[in-house]
């Protein structure tokens, strides 16, 4: 069995970031030319099977009369179709040099991760949060319990010789406008909720916000919680590039394509998935995310040669850190079962995602924007971190909201440069109030 975090270190090794784009394709014979197109699309690249949404809520009947009726879905039905006939999609492409990685969505995934098990994959994302709060409304109390046992049934595959792997969605927390401290602790705690339950191969997230020099801090604050939190553990971080409002122009996807590449490579993240130009208009092609692929590699290849001595760690002094860290220890001294742990938290607002309206969340923090384009707090609710959050009590008006929303599609649909030439000073940022 293929094993991913072996794969990308080995790719890392050799000075290469892993690129990955999210497709999926309901149509059998579409998604097979989807892999193979991505694997024949550079040389570090990984596979992957994003899951459609009816799969997603376990309504495998919807999907079953969708596909009758021969009305395309926004993802692969892992769960509909027999494994001989996903087995086809994948026989002769996903190997050891071509790992496939089944994302999903679900707060309830023991039966996605049975079907990707029955075909010899061992790689998957989610956790009890990140794929609970953004999505639905699924009890927080049921994620947990759905993710422990889903974290038992891959740990279980080690038996059998597999090493499988978890990546944690924690970074990409609502796509846009929630502060990296936030982010890398939701990160970290996912990880660590992953290792209690048995998995030694895991990645943590981060996704591209507003301010580049903010991105490069928060990377290298979840790389140096990964390392204090899970020692004896094969991880690595993955950088996504932008979840937000996307530019509608091609050159303005395109650059701020190459921007998440060259975040990757300089702040130290080991894998990028990457967004198509068509992400604000349509799902794309398979010929649209080949292409992502390609300027990815080619960003992060001109980054790694002009990498210098600042691009290194900077261990004192990262704000964001300093936030993650306390959000980190004040979960842990809950209770010493994660899950439970995890639970209080967000009982206590220790943990609040700001515009998150899942019924488990407290809702009472808020972020705005600053002029440095950084995401800042403007309320932090009751979560432990009145120490170390730069804040401001400014109040958050529809139009500042809308600003908010579209500050990185505006920056970059206005950029007057060629995507090689991405200019990285900060632009002025509307400053948001709180609602």
């Amino acid at each position: 069995m293929t094993s991913f975090g072996r794969f990308v270190a080995a790719a890392h090794a050799r000075g290469a970031l892993v690129v990955q784009p999210r497709m999926g394709f309901s149509e059998p014979a579409r998604m097979r030319t989807g892999l193979a197109a991505t694997k024949a699309a550079t040389d570090a690249v990984a596979g992957t099977l994003t899951i459609d949404s009816y799969t997603r809520v376990c309504d495998e009947p919807s999907a079953v009369r969708a596909l009758g009726d021969g009305i395309p879905l926004n993802g692969y039905p892992i769960t509909s179709y027999s494994p001989s006939t996903s087995q086809w999609v994948l026989d002769g492409l996903a190997d050891e040099t071509f790992p496939v990685q089944v994302r999903h969505g679900s707060a309830r995934p023991q039966r996605i991760v049975a079907a990707l098990a029955r075909l010899g994959l061992t790689a998957t994302e989610g956790g009890p949060v990140s794929y609970c709060l953004p999505y639905g409304r699924t009890p927080l109390e049921d994620s947990v319990r759905n993710w422990q046992e889903t974290c038992r049934q891959l740990a279980a595959l080690r038996a059998d010789g597999a090493e499988p792997h978890l990546e944690s969605f924690g970074g990409c927390m609502l796509g846009q406008l929630c502060p990296p401290g936030l982010l890398v602790a939701l990160s970290a705690l996912e990880g660590v909720f992953f290792h209690r339950a048995g998995l030694r191969s895991v990645s943590l997230s981060y996704a591209q916000q507003t301010n580049p020099e903010q991105d490069r801090q928060a990377v290298r604050a979840l790389r140096r919680l990964a390392a204090e939190l899970l020692p004896d553990t094969d991880w690595h971080v993955v950088v996504y590039t932008y979840m937000g409002v996307y530019p509608r122009t091609t050159r303005g996807a395109h650059a701020l394509l190459a921007d998440s590449a060259e975040l990757a490579v300089r702040a130290g993240g080991q894998r990028l998935i990457v967004k198509t130009a068509a992400e604000a208009h349509r799902i794309p092609t398979v010929a649209e995310n080949v292409r992502a692929l390609r300027i990815a590699t080619e960003a992060a290849r001109r980054a790694a040669a002009t990498a210098g001595a600042e691009d290194g760690d900077d261990e004192a002094g990262n704000p964001v850190y300093a936030e993650a860290r306390a959000l980190v220890d004040a979960v842990l001294d809950l209770h010493t079962d994660l899950g439970s742990a995890l639970l209080k938290a967000f009982e206590r607002g220790y943990l609040d995602v700001p515009y998150c309206l899942h019924p488990d969340n407290a809702g009472r923090s808020r972020s705005h924007i600053d002029a440095a384009g950084r995401l800042t707090w403007s309320n932090i609710g009751a979560m432990p971190i009145g120490r170390v959050a730069g804040r401001s009590g400014a109040r958050l008006t529809a139009t500042g909201l809308h600003d908010a929303l579209t500050f990185v599609q505006r920056r970059y649909d206005h950029l007057d440069i060629r995507t090689e030439d991405v200019d990285h000073t900060p632009v002025d940022a509307p400053l948001l109030q709180e609602v």
